[in-house]
């Protein structure tokens, strides 16, 4: 408006503006230009504002000395494309830098960080002895709380102690590991020497005056009793002189068993509970080891001493992941008793060598995938050789499918006709064949050799039968050398058939009649086992609580001292005898191993 308000007076007063030009061109500013002029600083506002501030020449020498100190510092002395870095250069000459020296490309670590690699290498060997296989630099960068976690608080020194850095943590982890599990004395070398000595003077001072065969049997015996449970498992099995006692049968320690009344005395139980219901248990064919298994997915080996210190110690365990296993099984012949066999619910099972450690997973049976979705049924033949696999098919009745035992290779299939597929089936005792049993009664004599069915036969009775078992030696070689076949049904009798009047038959008839029918467990009948020795049957039930029953076979009559009202047995759900038939193991649902020594 103002700018307005002059343009209008300009216009009316046209005489004037030369006038009002020339007075203001004659007359003085309002104001002096001493006035509009910047007052110049003094000599202390200039040093102040230089402090602050800095000046230009300081900016330079700044960005210089930066230039240089960082240049110096990547590039040590002698390496800048061969100029000469003296002590007292004080200008860095970006010129005589080579072009590939100005950039470089980040690969990771300089050698500067790498220094402290072989100081780390040897701190470490000296707290453990050995040099570590791998360290991690991030150890000595991280922080770790161990007050804010309630898990690692007991790691702490003092109350108070709240951070460290990761090597101090795995320092604290290890000694923590260590007070829970310390160091076993097989595998301290000055404990296991302090041991062996106090052995040998215990030795000589018990037995000065024996004579020397009894001097060396009671050393054997003092050896196993104190160090077996110490030794690693690859020792245990290569050297058998580290055992207790043999467990293989002689003609000097057998004995014939009395009828009716046994001599049966209870040992220590299994240490331990299984964390859950024992499906199996198998005893080793050499020496005093106990193999058990369920569906936690664990396999426990157990030595069987009851009578040291540490009765029936556990020597190792193997956690299969998501497989409950059924069965587990070492493996019966001499030359591969140190493999175990063992298999679930699934399309796979695993084999286990005990001396080197390997696991190895056979996945399937080719050629027949169809017919095997489960590998939860098998069993070995005592020649090491075959393994049959019960057949999850029944179309047309159940199959057994013959695999090698050491390839894992399909050999021939068995099948046995009627309804329900395949109760059970039993190796001969030479490996030559198999007896095969339906669930409908019929029965199988097939030979491996000939490839083909020898016999068929019908149980009597038939009425759900479950189980079936050899027995027993016969000096003919026909039908696999068994004298005793043993058959149980869902009713819960058990018919026991000589075949050694089949041999002489020429044959078993149709239905033949059995030798004695056992009539002393009411309940399905789950278990039924023969001793090696052939003078003992067990036949048990898992549906009622203590349903077991010992059999003398040569006169097929009930013992009636064992087991009592009192005998711990639960509900029964593995049963095994050793291979010295001096042993019966017994386990159930609760996870427990009993052990019963049977001595005449």
């Amino acid at each position: 408006m103002a700018r307005i308000r002059s343009r209008k007076v300009s216009k009316s007063r046209p005489s004037q503006q030369p006038n009002s030009h020339t007075q203001l061109e004659n007359s003085s500013p309002p104001y002096s230009s001493s006035d509009t002029d910047v007052m110049e600083k003094d000599e202390t506002e200039l040093q102040l504002e230089k402090l602050v501030f800095g000046d230009n020449e300081g900016f330079r020498e700044g960005l210089k000395s930066f230039r240089q100190d960082s240049r110096i510092e990547d590039f040590p002395q002698g390496e800048l494309g061969g100029a000469d870095r003296s002590s007292d250069q004080e200008e860095f000459d970006l010129a005589a830098v080579n072009d590939a020296d100005l950039f470089f490309i980040d690969s990771g670590p300089s050698a500067r960080d790498l220094i402290i690699a072989p100081d780390l290498t040897k701190v470490e060997s000296i707290e453990t002895g050995d040099p570590p296989a791998w360290i991690d630099s991030d150890d000595e960068r991280i922080t770790v709380s161990l007050a804010s976690n309630p898990r690692l608080r007991k790691l702490r020194r003092t109350e108070d102690e709240d951070l460290v850095n990761g090597k101090e943590y795995t320092k604290r982890l290890r000694e923590q590991f260590e007070r829970l599990y310390p160091v076993p004395e097989w595998a301290d070398p000055s404990a296991s020497k302090e041991l062996a000595s106090r052995r040998k003077r215990r030795h000589r001072l018990s037995h000065s005056n024996s004579q020397s065969e009894k001097d060396s049997s009671a050393d054997e015996m003092l050896i196993d009793s104190d160090c077996l449970s110490a030794q690693p498992l690859a020792k245990l099995l290569k050297d058998s002189s580290s055992f207790t006692q043999s467990l293989l049968p002689t003609s000097n320690s057998r004995q014939r068993l009395r009828p009716e009344i046994i001599d049966i005395q209870r040992a220590k139980d299994v240490t331990g509970v299984q964390p859950s219901i024992i499906t199996s248990l198998s005893f080793h064919l050499q020496h005093p080891l106990l193999l058990s298994s369920g569906p936690s997915s664990t396999i426990s080996l157990h030595h069987i001493s009851p009578s040291s210190p540490q009765p029936n110690p556990l020597l190792t365990s193997l956690h299969i992941r998501s497989t409950p296993l059924t069965i587990s099984l070492f493996a019966p012949s001499p030359l591969s008793s140190t493999k175990v066999f063992f298999a679930g619910r699934r399309r796979y099972f695993h084999t286990w060598d005990l001396t080197s450690g390997k696991i190895d997973k056979i996945s399937r049976v080719y050629g027949h995938a169809e017919e095997q979705r489960s590998m939860e049924r098998f069993k070995l033949s005592s020649c090491g050789r075959w393994m049959g696999l019960v057949g999850t098919a029944r179309k047309g009745g159940g199959v057994v499918n013959v695999l090698d035992q050491r390839t894992a290779q399909w050999i021939a299939q068995v099948r046995v006709e009627g309804k329900g597929g395949v109760a059970d089936f039993e190796w001969w005792a030479d490996g030559e064949g198999l007896t095969l049993l339906g669930k409908s009664g019929e029965a199988v004599e097939w030979s491996l050799a000939e490839r083909r069915v020898l016999y068929r036969w019908i149980d009597e009775g038939a009425v759900g039968t479950t189980v079936v078992a050899l027995g027993g030696k016969v000096t003919s070689s026909v039908l696999g050398g068994d004298r005793w076949i043993a058959v149980g049904s869902q009713s819960g009798i058990v018919n026991v058939y000589d075949r050694a009047e089949w041999i002489k038959a020429g044959g078993p008839s149709e239905r033949p009649v059995p030798t004695k029918s056992l009539k002393q467990i009411t309940t399905p009948t789950s278990y039924l086992l023969f001793s090696p020795d052939g003078q003992l049957l067990v036949m048990a039930s898992r549906w009622k609580k203590d349903a077991l029953r010992l059999i003398h076979v040569p006169s097929l009559t009930v013992y009636k001292n064992f087991p009592t009202a009192t005998t711990p047995f639960g509900r029964i759900s593995a049963v095994a005898i050793g291979p010295n038939s001096r042993m019966l193991a017994v386990a159930n649902e609760q996870g427990k191993v009993r052990l019963w020594e049977i001595r005449g």
